[in-house]
């Protein structure tokens, strides 16, 4: 999971087309000097040349920074690293005015080859993020909700892994943008997803699923655990600070959370429609707070608490 924000991840996909042409310029200066005989560099004998070429020096630095964790940053070194030991032992022959194999010149070719499908492999997963991610916030995409539910739910009920459910909202967002403008409430929202990204697990998912709701999905825990993993989310939540008003003074938000089980023997409408249901049962009971689904007091509490609540003409309670 690509955890930066979208104009991180675009400044990372930059950096990596640009990493890219610089390694396609040694490779066709490397060819010119098999072919032509032409004066090899130096550094191209070293034994550590591929740490220190300039897509060397972008993959151990920015790349490592930022794309380090993903799988398809990681299978780059290897074949980098054999291209350069390949071609030192190419231009060593060359200089020794020996005749290039055949093994090792398609060796080189196949070497290259290899390298720029890794490489490919992570430009195409790096734009994949972008298409699938909320543009504003960096969460992942409504689009994107039940073809993973879909999975997780296949893992549930083939008894992998079970899997947890939570809806979350911005309190009182309405308000937010009302006194504070759009912008401020944009700050929020971006602030609210980077502080929760920034606490999940590898292979946890946060989507926006309208508006300042979130869906999140929780693999591989029961109900208990998720709700210790998300009321540490909602306490840190309520810590922070999002964005200052004019006067400087800071703009602070909390979130009321609705859980549930993903159960394997529901579809994953339906487990969501459950997460919502103790979502508002959370905002009704007074906010800042996590819920579990329960039949016995969502049904009964939903509907009283509903009703009496005061809520603003805009917020989730209002129209549910």
């Amino acid at each position: 999971m690509f955890r930066m924000d979208p104009p991180r991840l675009q400044q990372a996909l930059a950096e990596l087309e640009e990493a890219t042409r610089d390694h396609e310029a040694w490779y066709r200066e490397l060819m010119r000097s098999i072919v032509c005989r032409t004066s090899a560099s130096p550094g191209d004998l070293e034994a550590d040349r591929h740490r220190h070429c300039r897509f060397g020096e972008w993959y151990y630095g920015r790349g490592r920074e930022e794309l380090g964790e993903e799988r398809a940053y990681g299978a780059i070194e290897s074949e980098h690293k054999r291209l350069h030991r390949i071609a030192a032992r190419v231009l060593r022959a060359t200089a020794a005015n020996e005749t290039i194999s055949t093994g090792d010149y398609d060796e080189l070719v196949d070497g290259s080859d290899k390298l720029r499908i890794e490489i490919n492999t992570l430009r195409h997963q790096i734009e994949a993020a972008l298409n699938s991610r909320d543009p504003l916030t960096g969460a992942f995409g409504r689009r994107e909700i039940l073809p993973t539910l879909h999975e997780a739910i296949e893992l549930a009920r083939r008894g992998v892994q079970p899997a947890c459910l939570a809806f979350m909202d911005i309190d009182h967002f309405k308000e937010i943008n009302d006194r504070h403008g759009h912008r401020a409430g944009d700050d929020v929202l971006t602030g609210a997803v980077r502080h929760v990204t920034g606490h999940l697990r590898a292979y946890d998912r946060l989507f926006r699923y309208g508006g300042d709701e979130f869906l999140l999905l929780l693999p591989g825990v029961h109900i208990e655990v998720a709700h210790r993993l998300v009321d540490r989310l909602r306490a840190g939540l309520a810590r922070s600070v999002f964005a200052s008003t004019e006067a400087g003074l800071p703009i602070r938000a909390t979130a009321s959370f609705g859980i549930t089980p993903l159960e394997p023997d529901l579809t994953a409408e339906e487990s969501v429609d459950r997460a919502d249901k103790a979502l508002l049962v959370a905002k009704a009971a007074g906010r800042n707070r996590v819920i579990r689904w329960d039949p016995t007091v969502t049904t009964a509490r939903l509907e009283a608490a509903t009703t009496a609540a005061v809520e603003p003409p805009n917020d989730r309670a209002s129209h549910a």
